[in-house]
């Protein structure tokens, strides 16, 4: 028997109107002053990650401290969020951050495909945790949540948060390319947001089709009525294939818009990314000298 949730409603999604409306905030137009205050916040916001096979420590110092000093010599450029990588890396990771506001993420549960048993997803979280990590990137069971079976994602929700405690903020991802339907992202972000998430995050970056759009905005409307429902905040992360300033701050215009102001900070919304930050400093010397720095005279992680 399908073990669906029975105390978490079915919510219907016009995907016309839905996609009408994320077409229209993407089309709004951001004044110079406006765009350098949003540049700023994309960068506080942002969760500067390296998940690649070839990860090493060399690596993961070199990003913290282009975290933590994302252009040296410019005054009032501020640090990232936080930095996300593999739980093996995260001790070197913490300690490269060591006396900085930057925190470190790593992901968990067996990512990116979230296929293992719960005994070793709970290891791997706590794995992460003990070795400092401030927040964890869980991925939820796409294969059992797409067959029907809820109530064993939203309990493997729950047993993650449980061993986070007070000790991790909780991200949960969907995986948003492989759920099908903005009707199933619409359930998903419910479920986890009902199992417990601090946050719901889009994507992995690991599949062909990561964050847009439509996907953030009816997960804002979730975590909108969640707030309306409950009194609670909880936040949103949108990842995979963010790469340009244009991009992020169609994505704030959809926070904004959405849940209000308030959630315009590195507390509620996080953007995932590993090539945006160039982008951003590239835009920023531009509203400051008028020129484009090329990619090359940015400093490289």
């Amino acid at each position: 028997m399908l073990a669906t949730h029975p105390l978490i409603p079915y919510v219907a999604v016009d995907a016309v109107m839905l996609e009408a409306r994320a077409a229209s905030l993407a089309k709004r137009s951001i004044k110079t002053t406006t765009k350098r205050a949003g540049i700023d916040l994309a960068i506080r916001c942002m969760d500067l990650t390296t998940l690649e096979g070839r990860d090493s420590e060399g690596k993961v110092r070199s990003l913290c401290a282009k975290a933590m000093t994302p252009r040296p010599g410019w005054p009032g450029v501020p640090s990232v969020a936080a930095v996300c990588v593999y739980p093996n890396l995260v001790a070197i990771a913490k300690d490269a951050l060591l006396g900085s506001t930057v925190k470190v993420a790593s992901v968990a549960t067996s990512f990116p495909s979230g296929l293992a048993d719960l005994s070793i997803k709970l290891a791997d979280t706590e794995q992460a945790i003990s070795a400092g990590a401030d927040e964890i990137d869980m991925v939820i069971d796409r294969g059992a949540f797409l067959s029907g079976y809820e109530r064993k994602v939203f309990d493997e929700i729950v047993a993650v948060k449980a061993v986070c405690g007070d000790r991790a903020h909780l991200k949960v991802i969907l995986e948003t390319g492989e759920l099908g339907s903005y009707e199933n992202t619409r359930r998903a972000s419910d479920l986890a947001l009902e199992a417990g998430a601090d946050t719901i995050k889009t994507s992995t970056g690991k599949v062909g089709t990561n964050a847009t759009v439509p996907t953030a905005l009816v997960m804002c409307e979730a975590i909108r009525d969640f707030a309306r429902r409950t009194g609670e905040r909880r936040g949103l992360k949108v990842a995979g294939g963010v790469k340009t300033t244009k991009q992020a701050l169609t994505y704030l215009v959809i926070v904004n818009e959405t849940l209000g102001p308030q959630w315009l900070d590195p507390d509620l919304f996080r953007i995932g990314a590993s090539t945006l930050l160039d982008d951003l400093l590239m835009q920023l010397e531009k509203l400051d000298t008028g020129n484009y720095a090329g990619v090359d005279y940015i400093p490289k992680d």
